[in-house]
């Protein structure tokens, strides 16, 4: 047996006896405490860059494809073709093969690597913003026009009264799917009919509407002004033939693959007069906030480890301090100093496992509960949720648990140097 570890195991065992023991506990609850804020805070903001990025995607799709001419902008207008190659067989397309480079110490390094996923879904869409007239009120909106290949399965989740709008094979839906924002602000409930009034080649012309259901997303910008309607609608209004769109909206399987499956339909599929964009790159702003939140993560995790350091290192110089004897005495049978501090690593080792499973079982036990029971309520208006959400991953959770053991034992390697200080005459005679 390991000479080091088998007296280490007998210094802890005896020290659940002596005065040092609320000096250990004190460790363990610190480095357990440390350990279930990080994992709660990074499941946190893990969950809240998930559902927030699910949202914009679910509600825009992942990358658009529209004319060139409006690639900054949702609201300008220019029709095209839906008879395009790629629509609608580019949902078939299940993986790419990319070459990936990387640059190692000032060397390119090339592999051929797949992508993830494909294509789950492409759909078309057409957009026309107008003024809503109520019986009471006036509201601006933008009416998104989709078809019968809309994937509503996104929208269902959202659809707080009524239903999505129903689109016949003849004829064009007067039915509208509005915001609960637009709804509370304009008076009007399921069944309740309004005007939409548009100004095109300088004309007014008008529109009633019925509403068939009412959803919220929780993303304020979107609900307030957007409004579902059949496309067949926005194409009469802006004078368009039946097969001219505003562009496609295409749905990935991972978002990790967004970027390459974006220049691969940009180069590969489109046509030189179309263009295709990520939402990321539409709407950076939104995105750049999210990635904010990486700053937050980082911040919390090194003052929790740096925590979990000082109470280790205070515990470690307290438990040296205590075995003065027994070191001197060690030293006079012919330990090494190395051999010593050893002793002291692993015991320091042991009480960090034990905060760590105290942590790791209250972080994720916390965690667990939040989702479940939804016991952390947010401002929708300021968070864009409800509830407080939880992504627990595993590959989090086990750089959090080696990060804080090998991070802290690193630091505990020089306050053990104070066993060297230690003379093994001066401990035995005072013993």
């Amino acid at each position: 047996m390991n000479f080091e570890y088998f007296i280490a195991r007998k210094v802890a065992r005896a020290g659940q006896w002596s005065f040092s023991r609320l000096i250990i506990r004190i460790a363990v609850i610190a480095v357990a405490l440390s350990v279930a804020v990080m994992i709660v805070s990074t499941a946190l903001i893990t969950g809240f860059k998930r559902e927030i990025s699910s949202k914009i995607f679910g509600f825009w799709g992942h990358i658009h494809i529209t004319d060139p001419d409006i690639n900054r902008s949702l609201l300008e207008i220019y029709p095209i073709s839906k008879q395009q190659p790629f629509y609608p067989s580019l949902d078939t397309l299940r993986k790419v093969t990319y070459i990936e480079t990387r640059d190692i110490w000032g060397y390119e390094w090339e592999r051929e690597k797949d992508t993830k996923g494909g294509i789950h879904h492409i759909q078309v869409y057409a957009i026309k913003p107008g003024i809503i007239k109520s019986k009471k009120e006036i509201e601006g909106i933008i009416l998104k026009g989709v078809g019968s290949d809309f994937d509503w399965q996104f929208m269902q989740r959202f659809i707080q009264k009524g239903r999505p709008i129903e689109l016949s094979d003849t004829t064009a839906s007067q039915e509208i799917l509005i915001s609960q924002q637009t709804a509370d602000r304009l008076k009007v409930d399921v069944g309740d009919r309004f005007i939409i009034h548009f100004v095109e080649r300088g004309e007014q012309v008008r529109r009633r509407f019925t509403v068939s259901g009412i959803y919220k997303t929780g993303l304020e910008e979107y609900d307030r002004k957007f409004a579902l309607v059949d496309i067949r609608q926005v194409q009469q209004i802006l004078g368009w033939k039946p097969d001219e769109v505003s562009g496609f909206e295409v749905f990935i399987d991972d978002i990790d693959d967004l970027q390459i499956l974006n220049e691969y339909i940009y180069f590969e599929q489109l046509p030189t007069d179309l263009y295709a964009e990520t939402i990321r790159d539409k709407f950076p702003e939104i995105f750049e906030w999210l990635e904010l939140q990486n700053i937050n993560e980082v911040v919390i995790l090194a003052l929790m480890v740096i925590v979990a350091i000082i109470n280790m290192v205070t515990a470690l110089l307290i438990l040296i301090l205590e075995r003065t004897n027994m070191i001197g005495m060690l030293k006079a049978m012919g330990s090494t100093n190395w051999s010593i501090r050893k002793i002291f690593l692993y015991y320091a080792g042991y009480i960090i496992l034990v905060g760590l499973f105290w942590g790791n079982l209250i972080g994720i036990g916390l965690c667990l509960m939040q989702d479940r029971f939804e016991l952390i309520k947010l401002d929708e208006a300021n968070y864009y949720l409800s509830v407080a959400p939880i992504d627990l991953q595993f590959s989090a959770l086990l750089l959090i648990n080696a990060g804080t053991l090998l991070i802290t034992l690193s630091f505990l390697v020089i306050p053990s140097y104070l066993v060297t200080r230690i003379s093994p005459v001066k401990a035995i005679r005072f013993k």
